[in-house]
């Protein structure tokens, strides 16, 4: 009888703990973080791509570092515009608190309902948890060729 207990208890023990790590290692959330980041930047949600990073975000962009701020303020001087948004490649790791992504962007726009215009970015993305919730805190990207 002692033995069917431990092994109900041991069992149910590997069973939580798998539903944990699951939770925590999900490849979703991180997407997730990085597609409210575009988001954000799609519709000019400024509070949204702030939620989706740290404070201390940084994105590297062609040999430019940027910040929230310089973010914000350089899609405050582009005329009207729609965004589409693709992803596909993606490489996700993740440990405890940390997690590294590389992918391809794909992004379509349309400024003042008249110019086309089409970039093909390689991007890397690092992220770390605050208060338990995903954040990105580095993002490169460079010009596809």
């Amino acid at each position: 009888m002692k033995s069917k207990i431990f092994l109900l208890m041991a069992l149910f023990g590997i069973v939580v703990s798998c539903q944990q790590k699951n939770q925590t290692k999900s490849p979703e959330l991180l997407k997730q973080v990085l597609f409210d980041f575009y988001d954000g930047i799609k519709v000019r949600d400024f509070d949204k791509i702030k939620e989706a990073t740290t404070p201390d975000f940084i994105l590297y962009v062609d040999g430019k570092a940027w910040s929230n701020d310089s973010i914000i303020s350089a899609l405050n001087t582009y005329p009207p515009y729609s965004a589409d948004y693709s992803f596909d490649n993606f490489n996700i790791d993740m440990e405890h608190s940390l997690g590294f992504m590389r992918y391809f962007c794909h992004a379509d726009f349309v400024f003042s309902d008249t110019l086309n215009v089409k970039f093909d970015w390689i991007e890397s993305a690092t992220f770390t948890k605050v208060d338990g919730q995903w954040k990105m805190n580095f993002l490169h990207s460079t010009t596809k060729m």
